[in-house]
């Protein structure tokens, strides 16, 4: 298919541009770029683009670096575009930070772009990645053991927000992360671009630092995959189809994941991520290890590779570990197993000790008055039956949350412990004068969906007398008529694994 034909195929099929918005265009003067701008000027009026040209001098070339910058100024002020050019030293910065050069200059780039794009009011950012740089990309991520997201390789359309740009200005922004970063060139191949540039008769710029094997990259194209060619001349075609394969099956399980985090997840801040344990632990290891790898992403969004060793640390903990037990996870992380929670937090974060009884699927008969141990669970119930007059206003307005005063005459005796049901209605104390539904009213009250369907129910024949941890029924409550109280309290019992 002609490169210009191709390239609108991508642009309708991903839908990467919407007709008159502003686009950001990273041109760095070799061919990709040069094609990209081309093609995408070629476009301009079918698509009523506005594009602006970003180029940042990363001052590692010397004067060929500012040969670039000219070269990039003049094209633009030639094609009738706007132009944003920047140098920085990227070796300083490079070392400053303790990184590689590659990825200094990766991450510096990036960050430049997505400052123009702010300034100019674009919300996409053009790209000029080919399939050769797809089949790279994912044979490096291979090589350092990268999961599902590495081995997709980039994405035509992706969030800016994903490239994790550690220690930039705008790491954490918002604006940014709202950015995305489109890659029109991405199905074509590197020769057809040439012949493009040579057939439009563009005279792109030669970095020589391309030819430089000491570069991780550069060593994959001109050493390593010529070498992969010898056992299969299709190795390029094969690495992107896999590619193509593994990129729907992790849509897949990031679907999968978001839908398995939103029913265990209790507690989510930027200290830490918890988990309810026996939901995670009904996973499946696949699934189990991606909501482990998405919580450490949380955490650290700046953090670029997760290692295999650390996420499967955690897994091992997650699987087996008893009360305590902690994984060691990047950048000052670990994954800890609690008593009914898993969490990955900060590694001086102290983890609050559970308040609140989960229980199992259950309808407990209670021993009133008497003691009750919860099946599978750290929990006792004690009831009691006191005089109204043991009793001081004062206890009324308690704030234990594990403990129930009820007026004896309204509960009975004949008491039971069960998780909610369908059709559930419960009149909470204080809130009007009518019964509501129990889901409306846990929906309202901000309970974590994980928990709802285990936060214990104390129920008699008349419903719904306490939901444990929140409210009692109105009904229920201690009057001036109350003559006798029933005193319901939740007790933790010594873990037995401790």
């Amino acid at each position: 298919m002609e490169l210009l034909a191709q390239v609108r195929k991508t642009i309708r099929e991903h839908r990467l541009l919407s007709f008159g918005e502003p686009v950001v265009v990273g041109v760095s003067g070799g061919p990709d770029s040069l094609c990209l701008l081309h093609v995408l000027t070629v476009l301009q009026e079918e698509f009523g683009l506005q594009l602006h040209v970003g180029h940042l001098n990363h001052m590692l070339r010397g004067s060929e670096a500012d040969a670039d910058a000219r070269f990039v100024a003049q094209l633009a002020a030639e094609w009738g575009l706007s132009v944003h050019i920047e140098a920085q030293d990227v070796a300083a910065q490079a070392e400053h930070r303790n990184l590689a050069i590659e990825e200094a200059a990766r991450q510096a780039r990036y960050a430049f772009l997505a400052r123009v794009a702010l300034k100019v009011g674009a919300r996409k950012i053009a790209v000029g990645h080919n399939a050769d740089d797809q089949v790279e990309t994912v044979l490096m991520h291979w090589l350092r053991g990268s999961g599902l997201a590495g081995l997709r390789g980039m994405q035509v359309n992706s969030r800016l927000g994903e490239l994790r740009l550690q220690g930039s200005a705008l790491e954490g922004s918002a604006a940014a992360g709202q950015l995305r970063l489109i890659r029109p060139l991405l199905n074509v191949r590197r020769a057809n671009i040439e012949a493009y540039c040579s057939a439009h008769n563009l005279r792109p710029r030669f970095d020589r630092s391309n030819l430089d094997t000491t570069y991780y990259r550069n060593r994959l194209r001109h050493e390593l995959l010529p070498f992969l060619e010898t056992f299969n001349p299709r190795i390029r075609e094969v690495i992107l189809r896999s590619a193509s394969v593994l990129a729907a099956d992790y849509d897949d399980l990031r679907q999968r994941r978001a839908q398995a985090w939103a029913e265990i997840v209790l507690v989510e801040s930027d200290e830490a991520i918890a988990f309810d344990l026996a939901g995670l632990r009904q996973l499946s290891k696949s699934l189990q290890r991606s909501i482990i790898r998405e919580a450490i992403h949380r955490l650290r969004r700046s953090l670029r590779n997760i290692d295999w060793i650390h996420v499967e640390g955690a897994l091992t903990v997650l699987r087996r570990g008893g009360t305590g037990t902690t994984a060691t996870l990047p950048r000052q992380l670990k994954a800890q197993v609690g008593y009914e929670h898993f969490g990955v937090s900060d590694r001086d974060y102290v983890q609050p000790a559970p308040n609140l009884p989960l229980i199992p699927e259950l309808d407990l008969r209670l021993q009133v008055p008497g003691r009750t141990q919860v099946p599978g669970t750290a929990w006792t119930v004690v009831a009691q039956a006191i005089e109204r007059d043991e009793l001081r206003d004062a206890d009324l307005n308690h704030d234990d949350r594990l403990r129930a005063y009820l007026d004896l005459r309204v509960s009975g005796t004949e008491l039971k412990l069960r998780n909610r049901q369908a059709g559930d209605r419960f009149w909470p104390q204080g809130l009007g004068d009518h019964a509501t539904k129990l889901s409306g009213f846990m929906t309202n009250a901000k309970i974590p969906r994980a928990w709802r369907d285990r936060i214990p129910l104390l129920v008699s024949r008349h419903g719904i007398l306490w939901l444990v941890g929140w409210r009692i029924s109105e009904p229920a409550k201690v009057t001036d008529s109350t003559r006798q109280v029933l005193v319901v309290q939740f007790q933790r019992t010594p873990d037995e694994r401790e």
